[in-house]
C-alpha cells in the first residue's frame, strides 16, 4: 500500500505551528479539536499513514503548556445518547475521557455543560462531577442562535454563560492553552 500521509510531518508541523500561534496571541490559545482522538481507525483507513492515535500524540508533544476543556451537550445527556463504538453514554464517556487524558500526561482543567436549559439530568451529572472534585462550567441555549446576533453577543446571550477559568500547566512555560473536547470527538486543529 502506498503511504499518502506523513505522519512524523505532520506532528512536526502541526506542534511548530500551535506553538507560533501561541506566542502570536500572548501566550494564550483556543483551539478546538473535533473527530476521535484515540484509535481513529477511519481516518488511518482513508489517510494510509495516518496513525489511528496521531491526535493524541499531537496533544501529548504540547502537553507541557496545554490544558483540555472537555465539553458535553445537556440535550446530549438528557437524551441518554449513546456513543455508537463504545456503547456507553456520553456522560460516561466524559469521566472516560479524563481518564485517558490523564494516564496520557494531559491535565484536564473542566468539564462544561452547553445547550443547558434547566435539564435534571445535567444538574445531577454536574453534581456527580464536582462531587469528584471537577471544575463544572454551564453555557446556555441562547434563542435565536446563529441569526440573532443582538441577542447573542448581550449579556443575556453569550455574556450569560459562565467564564471558563484556565491554568497555567508548567511553572516554567507562562502560558496556557485549552483543548475542547466536544461529545466524544476530536479532530485536527483549525489553525488559519
Amino acid at each position: 500500500m502506498k503511504i499518502g500521509f506523513d505522519n512524523e510531518k505532520y506532528l512536526q508541523m502541526q506542534s511548530s505551528h500551535i506553538r507560533e500561534r501561541i506566542n502570536q496571541f500572548d501566550n494564550k490559545l483556543y483551539l478546538e479539536f473535533g473527530g476521535k482522538l484515540f484509535d481513529d481507525y477511519h481516518a488511518s483507513r482513508v489517510l494510509p499513514g495516518f496513525q489511528p492515535d496521531s491526535k493524541l500524540h499531537l496533544l501529548k508533544e504540547l502537553s507541557d503548556t496545554a490544558e483540555i476543556v472537555i465539553v458535553i451537550s445537556a440535550a446530549d445527556i438528557e437524551a441518554n445518547k449513546i456513543r455508537g463504538d463504545l456503547g456507553i453514554t456520553y456522560d460516561t464517556d466524559v469521566l472516560r475521557l479524563k481518564d485517558e487524558f490523564e494516564a496520557n500526561g494531559l491535565f484536564v482543567g473542566s468539564v462544561v455543560i452547553t445547550q443547558y436549559s434547566g435539564q435534571n439530568s445535567a444538574d445531577l451529572f454536574k453534581g456527580r462531577l464536582e462531587k469528584l472534585g471537577i471544575k463544572v462550567y454551564i453555557h446556555y441555549v441562547i434563542e435565536g442562535y446563529p441569526s440573532n446576533i443582538p441577542l447573542i453577543v448581550s449579556d443575556e446571550g453569550y455574556g450569560r454563560n459562565e467564564y471558563i477559568e484556565t491554568k497555567q500547566t508548567s511553572g516554567c512555560h507562562h502560558r496556557t492553552w485549552t483543548w475542547k473536547w466536544k461529545n466524544g470527538y476530536l479532530s485536527f486543529p483549525a489553525l488559519s
